[in-house]
């Protein structure tokens, strides 16, 4: 069994002075039981102090009651009626609350989780024989105390694939297009009408972030709030209201925390976060979703290609494309990646990693991988296609170019011809998948170079070890890039 501890759930009434009866105490927990993790409320137990020793002790029990949702999370606060529990204090006995009267309680994850305590207010008659606590159940805020243990799976052998972990988070816009107080519920299924924007029309976007275990087992987020931005962006483009940053900054903080023990221990992988945002409201016409709905669901991930740190082959594709000018290819739309499945599988299919697509209009500049960008070094200078708007811009790769600046690299943004690829040193792509990927061939119409046979070339590895020291938090973060979570 886990059990979550919430602080602060242990209550001291003080009863006064009578027959001995100086104070009694009452706590209660909320705890996971069971393979198939469903929460319990475990009722008040109470310690009774010394000067009630004389009295037989009562029996523990448990009145397991499931939690119910809330009908309404905006409102954050039950609207439930007032509870009563009724104690008494006789010559000799000490009686528990009524079991007719366990009150159900509810659970949500805001900023940390919320649960929901007991307060009292005392009403005792002159000789106690009568003690009654009447109870009324509360929102509290509060941050949940996690267990050190991890989740029990192979941190060995993390590879690039989902696995289910305990809550995702879920916010939708109201009908003006704001969106409302989210909440955090157990990962699953969703359900949505066949006639959905997002199904029917593609209306929808993603992001992708990382979280990192410390040794001193604090988390770290990487530049959140750029994710943030680039999602507003990308619904700008696609004509979808958005989270606000902060509303996305903290729903990540929150997703994350809620899932702590999946993520991997320091050195063994990471916590990929997935925000989407989709037009989840019934359309039949082409138009605007009425609804959408933004959430995340996070998994524990080890490296990205199969290959692991070891260099990926790509070969260029010259007559597919991934996008256009005046297209979507400068947003994180989902339809830009089902675009370059077709090209990926086939070259898969001949044993390369990934594909390298060109511009569609003259055919000759490099634009980026699947779901990479390419830098290309020669000698100190390191160039990159520039963003004009069928390039994605990556917030690895604007980070790997802050960098490479401050390591005193040159760095170029502009056209870069495919056939630079044949004199250059080294190839490397960056994203929040694959962090920095050496590339150690690349194929162009039969004509193939290799740049490095194992591991990482000079300048990749140096930016490699940078910016991966400072997302673990092995360097000092002196960009400011990183958020801590305790």
């Amino acid at each position: 069994m886990r059990r979550i501890w919430v602080p602060g759930t242990t209550h001291t009434v003080v009863v006064g002075k009578n027959g001995g009866v100086d104070l009694f105490f009452l706590s209660f927990s909320v705890s996971e039981i069971g393979s198939n993790q469903q929460p319990y409320f475990e009722p008040p137990k109470f310690d009774l102090p010394s000067s009630f020793a004389s009295l037989p002790k009562p029996i523990p029990r448990h009145y397991p009651e499931r939690l119910s949702g809330y009908s309404d999370i905006q409102k954050r606060m039950l609207q439930l009626h007032q509870s009563s529990l009724v104690c008494g204090y006789q010559p000799g006995c000490y009686i528990w609350p009524r079991e007719a009267r366990t009150p159900r309680i509810s659970m949500l994850m805001g900023s940390g989780m919320e649960h929901h305590s007991l307060s009292y207010s005392l009403q005792t008659s002159s000789s106690f024989q009568n003690l009654v606590c009447q109870a009324s159940l509360r929102a509290q805020e509060t941050v949940v105390s996690e267990p050190s243990e991890l989740a029990d799976i192979d941190w060995e052998d993390l590879g690039f694939g989902l696995i289910p972990t305990d809550y995702m988070y879920v916010m939708k816009s109201d009908g003006s297009g704001n969106f409302t107080k989210g909440k955090l519920q157990r990962f699953g299924n969703i359900e949505m009408s066949p006639s959905a924007g997002v199904l029917n029309y593609g209306q929808g976007l993603f992001e992708g972030l990382k979280a990192y275990r410390k040794h001193d087992n604090n988390i770290l987020l990487f530049r959140p709030e750029e994710n943030a931005v680039r999602m507003r962006m990308g619904a700008e483009r696609m004509c979808m209201p958005a989270p606000s940053i902060e509303q996305f900054v903290e729903a990540v903080k929150d997703t994350v925390s809620a899932n702590k023990r999946w993520i991997p221990p320091a050195g063994k992988g990471s916590l990929y976060v997935r925000p989407l945002l989709m037009g989840s409201g019934a359309v039949l016409g082409l138009a605007p979703a009425p609804e959408y709905t933004f959430f995340i669901y996070v998994s524990p991930v080890g490296n990205y290609f199969k290959e692991g740190v070891a260099p990926i082959h790509l070969i260029v594709e010259h007559e597919l494309h991934r996008a256009t000018p005046g297209g979507t290819g400068g947003v994180k739309t989902i339809g830009n990646y089902a675009a370059v499945l077709k090209a990926q599988t086939a070259a898969k299919a001949r044993g390369y990693s990934d594909v390298l697509y060109l511009d569609c209009i003259h055919k000759k500049y490099l634009e980026e991988v699947s779901s990479c960008n390419i830098f290309v070094v020669k000698g100190n200078v390191i160039s990159t296609p520039a963003i004009k708007g069928t390039i994605l811009p990556g917030i690895t790769r604007k980070s790997i170019i802050e960098v490479a600046l401050n390591e005193g690299y040159q760095v170029e943004e502009r056209q870069v011809a495919v056939e630079e690829l044949f004199d250059a040193d080294e190839i490397f792509c960056t994203g929040t998948a694959v962090v920095v990927s050496p590339v150690g061939r690349v194929t162009y119409r039969g004509q193939r170079v290799t740049y490095v046979e194992d591991g990482f070339g000079i300048v990749a590895q140096r930016l490699y070890s940078s910016l991966t020291s400072l997302q673990m938090g092995l360097s000092e973060d002196k960009m400011n890039w990183t958020v801590e979570l305790r």
